[in-house]
Order: C-alpha cells, then structure tokens, then sequence
C-alpha cells in the first residue's frame, strides 16, 4: 500500500509539472501620469522673432532635423514633453508676400488634413488672441498620428505652424489622457504667443 501511494504521489507530482497551454498578454501602452497642474516657464530668447510660455514639465531645444538647411529655418523649435514620449515640433516662417502667405495657409491645411484616412473626424477652431495673432488650431480624432495642430500668424510678417505628436503607435483611448492634458498646454501657450 506504501508503494502504491508514492506511485501517486509521484504521477500527480510529473502530470502537474507539464505545461499548460500560455496565453499572450496584449500589447500595452505605458503608463501615463500627468502633473497636478499646469504651471508654465517663458521662452525669450534673444533674437528669436515670437515669445511664448510653455509647461515647467517641458524642455525646448532648437530642431536638428534640417540643419542643411539651417538658413531657412534658424527658428524651429522643439518642446519635448519626456513624461509624455511627446513632442511639439514648431516651425517659423517670415512672410514675404501675400501669395506665400496663401501657400503656408494652404500647406498647413494639407498637413493637418493628411491625417484624414486614420482620424475619424477633423475640427478646425479658428480664433486670435490678445495680442493680435490669429491662431488656426486642429483637433484630429481617432487613432491618427498627431491629434492636435495649429497655426498662429499675424498675417503679415510672422507665421508660426506646430504639431504635437507621440513616439507611441497611435491609439486614441491609450493616448486620450496625454492629449486630454497637452491640449490645454497648447491653448495657454498660444493665448501668451506674441510675434516681435
């Protein structure tokens, strides 16, 4: 009887050691945690032609990405966001002419409306703030690349484009917090934008 209950034992023992099937977990998003509020830092410096504030949780560094070109663009800024995995990429262009101005108004539009196979829907918000700049902002909806991108211009000399966008593969519902955040960000960095 003693053998025949180690024999047991040892069979439920080796049945209980086999693999079981596995499961894949789905992929995730990292986890985002957003400051308690929103407290903002200004950007003067010397000889850039606009002034601004933007987020304490936020760094701005000049844009690296066409530096053969660096005489076209000497004002292209970058705000990372490295809580966020985000970045908004600004882009300046001095106005020359009205037919240039016409073409940064209709560039802007295409680049922001590039992203209608993946939004579910495009929001255009057009409105100025105190100190005279007109300010074009696009909310993109769905799981396209950038959900918000604006315009600000004075219509004359000065036109300001930027794009915030996620080193993440898009997704709404995971990135919904972020954007939720960012976007009031935008809106108090544009309300403080004033062109020299």
């Amino acid at each position: 009887m003693g053998r025949f209950l180690v024999v047991i034992c040892a069979v439920i023992f080796v049945a209980s050691c086999r693999p079981t099937s596995f499961t894949p977990k789905p992929s995730g998003y990292f986890r985002i945690d957003t400051p308690r509020e929103h407290k903002y830092q200004v950007f003067d410096k010397e000889g850039y032609p606009y002034t601004f504030e933007y987020p304490v949780y936020s760094n701005v560094e000049k844009d690296s990405s066409f530096e053969e070109q660096k005489a076209d663009n000497p004002y292209w800024l970058n705000i990372n966001f490295p809580g966020f995995n985000g970045k908004i990429f600004l882009t300046y262009k001095n106005i020359d002419s009205y037919a240039s101005f016409m073409k940064m108004v209709e560039d802007s539009y295409g680049y922001s409306f590039a992203h209608h196979e993946r939004a579910s829907y495009i929001h255009e918000e057009e409105y100025g703030n105190s100190f005279g700049t007109s300010i074009m902002l696009y909310t993109i909806g769905g799981n396209a690349a950038s959900s918000y991108q604006f315009t600000a211009t004075d219509s004359t000399k000065h036109f300001l484009r930027g794009a915030l966008y996620f080193d993440v593969t898009p997704n709404a519902d995971s990135l919904k917090p972020a954007n939720d955040f960012l976007l009031q960000d935008i809106k108090h960095m544009l309300a403080s934008l004033k062109f020299r």
